[in-house]
Parts: structure tokens; sequence; C-alpha cells
């Protein structure tokens, strides 16, 4: 008869595989509840891992909330102000903290260093009137800030440098006057900023082209209507690119975009902005703004051209497929003569050419085939070596224009002051000029030289006789002709001798018997 020997079994051998988790599950819940001590606040509701307190008056938050809680919900209470002890523990997994319509006027430096994992923080209906620098800084993974419906005048360029991860800011109903442009462009821009919400502000115009530079998936997602612009028509070509792109910030809110003519909008005209019929702008700025937004290029006949699709999907994970003015389709990894596309969608044209011109269309689809988009793209193609001999054609033809121009000038100056006259020649024309005038009017015909007596001469006077001519010598061509017998007394000679002393001296009628008395 043999005996078998049985060892009792241990305590861990005896606890069946079943109950195994059960005693693991029951030693952390042991160790958790000696490390806190979760009591929900009588203020609040607690629901697990959520907690509220709203609407409770409250001017501090309750310091027994548990410490892994995952949503915090503190709004219509009185919290005044957020500094860095605010907040009694440490909320390592808080990812959502609601402080929507308290009395908050100042957020400081470090008032969120307790949330470090907070992905969404709400601030709205508050009285914050800036936002300083380095206030979200801790908040490294967060993506929705809202900041709606406070008294914010101002924003620190730096304010929100430090969100990597910022996807939607709302900043609506506050009193900006500029466009942040800062959180798409420059130092501190928000890469994975979709959504912007600035609308029913005071920002009276946008700063176009820095705007042409962010990408379109960025600008779908802005909004900014109920702002008092000033009408302009950049402005306009902006808003109606987007309405004929379907931005839904565009679409959802067309009446909502007005512009005001004058610099006072309280008493100025108000209209529509989007709406082709209200502004009165030209083609060529219409263009112009879309040169600026990137959706007309001017290329050069043998000058590489690269033309990007700026699509509002995105640019990860996409496929981009283009097609020519004359249907051919261009897609990555394969050329088709002077084209070939690149794997972010750009269009690359070796050397175009003239025919190369029109407009090129840009499809853009997820790998899923799920959302797709087209943008139209135009490409003007020109000779810049034609237009460059053109314009220095031009240019010598108003150069030589010029200086003929200012050749004649310097003649005519010199022709009127710098001519030689001496005086002889003066006197000479003068004499001429007299002397014709007074040969065509009359025939001088004097008396016989011995009726001059010496007492006449002694006098000063000499006595003349006038008569008409009645013949007409042939050879004369119309000119007097002198009488044979009588000598020529000229009548400069008369004239230069002659002195008038009186009214008595007076010449009478040249064809009356009365003698013409000249004073000697």
């Amino acid at each position: 008869m043999s005996v078998r020997s049985h060892t009792p079994p241990t305590l861990l051998g005896a606890v069946r595989p079943g109950c195994r988790e059960l005693l693991c599950l029951l030693v952390i819940t042991l160790a958790v509840s000696r490390g806190t001590s979760w009591v929900c606040p009588t203020a609040c509701i607690c629901a697990t891992d959520i907690v509220s307190c709203t609407n409770k008056n409250l001017s501090k938050v309750p310091g027994n909330l548990f410490r892994l809680i995952k949503r915090l919900d503190l709004s219509y209470n009185r919290i005044g102000l957020l500094d860095s002890e605010w907040l009694p523990v440490s909320f390592i997994q808080l990812n959502t903290l609601i402080i929507r319509q308290n009395n908050i006027t100042n957020v400081s430096t470090g008032s969120f260093a307790t949330t470090p994992n907070l992905k969404c923080l709400d601030l709205s209906s508050n009285k914050l009137e800036s936002v300083k620098s380095s206030v979200f800084h801790e908040l490294k993974v967060l993506e929705v800030l809202l900041l709606y419906n406070n008294h914010i005048s101002c924003l620190d360029p730096s304010a929100f440098g430090g969100l990597s991860q910022l996807q939607k800011l709302y900043l609506s109903g506050n009193f900006l006057t500029q466009f942040p442009v800062d959180l798409y462009v420059g130092r501190y821009k928000l890469a994975e900023l979709v959504f912007l919400d600035v609308s029913y502000n005071r920002i009276p115009s946008l700063p176009i082209h820095q705007l042409s530079r962010v990408p379109g998936k960025q600008l779908r997602g802005l909004y900014l209507h109920g702002n008092p612009f000033v009408c302009d028509c950049s402005l306009y070509s902006l808003l109606i690119f987007w309405y004929h792109r379907h931005f839904s910030s565009v679409m959802d809110f067309k009446n909502d975009y007005t512009c005001h003519l004058g610099s006072d909008s309280r008493h100025s005209r108000q209209l529509l902005l989007i709406q082709e019929s209200t502004m009165n702008c030209s083609d060529s700025i219409v263009n112009s703004s879309f040169h600026v937004l990137g959706f007309i290029h001017e290329a050069h006949v043998g000058e590489r051209l690269i033309v990007n699709c700026d699509s509002k999907i995105g640019n990860g994970h996409m496929d981009f497929i283009w097609v020519s003015p004359d249907n051919r389709l261009l897609e990555p990894q394969k050329e088709v003569e002077n084209f070939h596309v690149l794997y972010n969608g750009s269009l690359v044209i070796e050397s175009p050419r003239l025919e190369d011109a029109g407009v090129y269309s840009c499809i853009a689809m997820n790998r899923q085939r799920l959302l797709n988009e087209t943008v139209d793209i135009t490409i003007h193609v020109s000779n810049f070596t034609v237009n460059r001999s053109h314009a220095h054609e031009a240019f010598n033809t108003a150069f030589t224009t010029l200086a003929a121009c200012v050749a004649s000038i310097v003649l005519v100056l010199l022709y009127l002051y710098l001519t030689p006259c001496p005086c002889n020649c003066k006197t000479k024309r003068q004499k001429a000029m007299l002397n014709q005038s007074h040969v065509h009017s009359s025939i001088l015909s004097p008396g016989p030289a011995s009726d001059n007596s010496a007492e006449d001469r002694k006098a000063g006077k000499r006595v003349v006789f006038l008569e008409p001519l009645k013949e007409t010598a042939a050879g004369q061509n119309g000119k007097v002709r002198l009488f044979p017998s009588e000598t020529v007394i000229a009548a400069e000679g008369i004239l230069k001798s002659a002195r008038v002393k009186s009214d008595s001296d007076s010449v009478n009628s040249v064809f009356s018997d009365t003698p013409f008395v000249a004073a000697n």
C-alpha cells in the first residue's frame, strides 16, 4: 500500500485563473484610493472624469477636485483673475477647460502650467482687453482656443507663438482694428491653423498681398463677415474668388459681407461686397488682384515657369492631375513635351512657347478619392525679346524727338540774342524803308534853283510843288517818272533837314495848288 504525499497548494496557486484579474483590479483600486480622496464638491456635478461647477457664484476653484478628471466646466461664475495659483491641484489629464461667462480681466504667465495637456480652452464671454505674450506657451498640444465676445483690442504677435498644434481660434465679437496676419506669416505663424473667426470686429481692411501667400487650406476657414470694411476692388476680388471656390466662410455668410464708401461707417452708405453689380471695379483691377493671389501667371518664351496648385483641401496625402488647354492630362512621373508635374502638385513648364498659353486646371484629390477640387489657373506667354526690342525702338524715337526739340529751341535763342547788328546797318535800313514809303506815295518836284533866293534859305524855308504823274514810261513797272528838267530831291534828304517849328509849318493836301512848306 503506497502512501502518496500531497503538498498543500500555495495561495497564488489556489487562486483560479478567472479570479486573478479581479485581484489585480482590487489592488490597483486600493492604491488609487490611498493617493486621492475622491469626493465630489457640493457645488459641482461629477460623472467619472467630467466635473461641472457651472452657475454656482464661485470666485475660485474648489480645492477637493479629482486630479484625473478630463473635463472641467467652470462657466457662469465670478472668477476674475487667472494667475499661477488659481488652480488648487495639477490636472495632468485635463484636456477640456471651460471658463466662459466669468469676470476674467487678465491672464498671467504660468496660469496653465498645471494643465499641460489641454486640447480645448474656452475663455469666451469674459472681460479680457488684451492677450499678452507667453500666456499660452505651456499649452503645447492645444488645438482649440475660444476667445470670442471679449473686449480684446490688442494681440501681441507672440501671444500664440508656442501653440504649434492650434487648429481653431475664435476671436469674433471683440474690438480688433487690425487683421492678425502674424498668425499666417512671419516668425510666429501657426502652420496647423485651419479655422480663424475674426467676424464682427472693427477691421476696415485686409493685407491682400500677405494673404496671397497663405495656403488655400488655411484661407478656406477664414471668417471675416460683420466687419466695417471700406469698399475696395482688391477686397472685392478676393471675396468673389473665394465665393467662386465655394468657401463656406463666404457662401454661408454672403449677406453679412458689407462695405461703406465713406470714411465714417456709421453715416455712409452700406454696400454688399459679394455682389458683382454692386462694385464698379474694372477687369484690369480684378485681374491684377488675381495676379497677386497667384491665379494668373506671366511667362516668357524660353524661361522656366513653376505654377503651384493651391488647393483648399490641403497638400497632405494628395494626388494631383493637371489638364492643359488642349485637354492633355499631365501627371507626376510622366513628362509630356516640355511639361512635368512634381509630387507636391506644382506644374513645371520648361522653355514655354507662345502656344502654351491658356487656362490650366489642377485637380487635387485625396488618396481615397472622396474629396477633390479643381483650381483654374491662367498662364500668359509673351515673347520677351520682341517686347524688349519694341521698347528699345520706342525709347530711341522718344529720345530723337526730344533732342530735335532742344536743338530747335537753342537755334531760336541764338538767332534772337546773338545775331550781330552794327549801327550803320541799322541806319541804312531805316533810310531805305523811309525812301520806299515816300517814293510810292508822291512825286517831289522842287522849283528852279534860281528861284530859291538867299532870303528863303536864311528864313529856313523851301517851297516844293507836287504834281500827279500823267504818263507811265515803259519798263518802269508802274513806278513814278520824274520830270527830266527837274532835279530830284529825295524825301529823306528833305525830312532829314526838316524840323517842325509850329502849326503853321504843317503840310497841306498834296493835290492842291497850295505849296508844301518844309522847314529847313
